[in-house]
């Protein structure tokens, strides 16, 4: 047994899993109506070697075996196999994106233990008050109101998608903003996609959660085909970074990990979490952490899951990020680069303390 292995966890950006039957070949990939065979992936090839025992089946069970046992189950009892196993005692969920019928944050909790707390989507924020807005004025004034009074642990933006992370480093003048509210309602109930009006919002979320003391967490790097790559590098946020004073984390990473990692580096209000990076590189997940490491202070670095739908996702974080800590202290142990106290701290500190810290659990 590893050092990871009895931590308990803090999740700490994830979603809600589905709460009726789904077929889990359709959520194991980021593309949509994807052609190649799911499990035929190291995603594919993780759930098939460590959600398969959870589910009563042999190790590397083969596909069709594992996806007949899950049916015969029921997602009631997946889920809460899974979940139950993850060893989570706080859920941070994003509850901004709902692909059909989802648990809430008490809901994921009451199926896998512990405790759920909500993660609020800024952009979802702004999208809800545009519906009720008369003026470009007052469609300013109360998203701010909803940010002041939204129930979050933390404030989450996906500006990534709808523009990219080249933010300026200061909020867009207020006239601007205003210009840009009145072409926004004039389009009636549209995404927020307008680039001045998202400066504002997450400059807005930023001041906001320095008030409250709640972390603005941002999409970076790979996702669905819905975004640009090149446009979710993290070290895009730069002058954004320099001028803020919440804390900020940076959700995901891949194949930026290593400059999410600068960041954290350079700056001391900037956490990195690799949560939707883990599952997608199964076994390598050990060495894209190392990669985090070399640089980033152990203590800007969060677990999260990013299980989404799935229970398998929320379960294989879990097993993987304990499997990656425990890879790496092991190693270091043997090498002498580190003490046992060392080795227990970064674990506990990366797979929960330091979420727990910044969240004030």
């Amino acid at each position: 047994m590893g050092v990871a292995d009895v931590v308990p966890l803090v999740d700490q950006h994830c979603h809600g899993v589905a709460t009726g039957e789904v077929d889990p070949r359709e959520w194991l990939s980021e593309a949509k109506n994807a052609r190649r065979h799911p499990f035929r992936s190291l995603l594919g090839l993780s759930v098939r070697r460590w959600c398969a025992p959870v589910l009563g089946m042999p190790t590397l069970a083969p596909a069709e075996e594992y996806l007949w046992r899950r049916a015969e189950l029921g997602w009631l009892e997946v889920s809460k196999r899974l979940l139950t196993a993850a060893g989570v005692r706080h859920w941070f969920v994003d509850t901004g994106y709902v692909p059909g019928p989802v648990t809430s944050p008490s809901g994921l909790a009451e199926l896998g233990g512990g405790t759920g707390h909500e993660v609020v989507r800024i952009e979802a924020v702004a999208e809800a008050v545009q519906k009720t807005a008369t003026s470009p004025e007052g469609l300013l004034d109360k998203i701010r109101a909803a940010l002041h009074v939204a129930p979050a642990i933390a404030f989450k933006s996906i500006v990534a998608y709808r523009y990219g992370l080249e933010l300026p480093g200061a909020q867009p003048a207020r006239a601007e903003a205003v210009r840009a509210a009145a072409s926004w309602l004039r389009a009636k109930d549209s995404d927020l996609t307008d680039p001045v009006l998202l400066a504002w919002l997450v400059h807005e979320a930023a001041r906001v959660g320095a008030e409250r003391g709640l972390p603005l967490q941002f999409h970076t790097g790979f996702g669905d085909a819905d975004l640009r790559l090149s446009a979710t590098d993290p070290v895009l946020l730069t002058e954004f970074l320099r001028a803020v004073r919440c804390q900020v984390v940076l959700l995901h990473c891949y194949p930026f990990h290593r400059n999410a990692a600068y960041l954290a580096h350079v700056y001391d209000h900037v956490h990195v979490d690799l949560g939707l990076t883990i599952p997608f590189v199964g076994v390598r997940s050990a060495a894209v952490l190392a990669e985090v490491l070399e640089i980033a202070p152990f203590d800007s670095v969060l677990y999260s899951s990013d299980g989404s739908v799935l229970p398998e996702l929320h379960y294989l974080g879990a097993a993987l990020w304990r499997r990656a800590v425990n890879t790496l202290t092991d190693s270091w142990l043997t090498e002498e680069a580190l003490t046992t106290a060392d080795a227990e701290r970064l674990a506990y500190g990366i797979l929960g303390g330091n979420a727990a810290r910044l969240h004030r659990l």
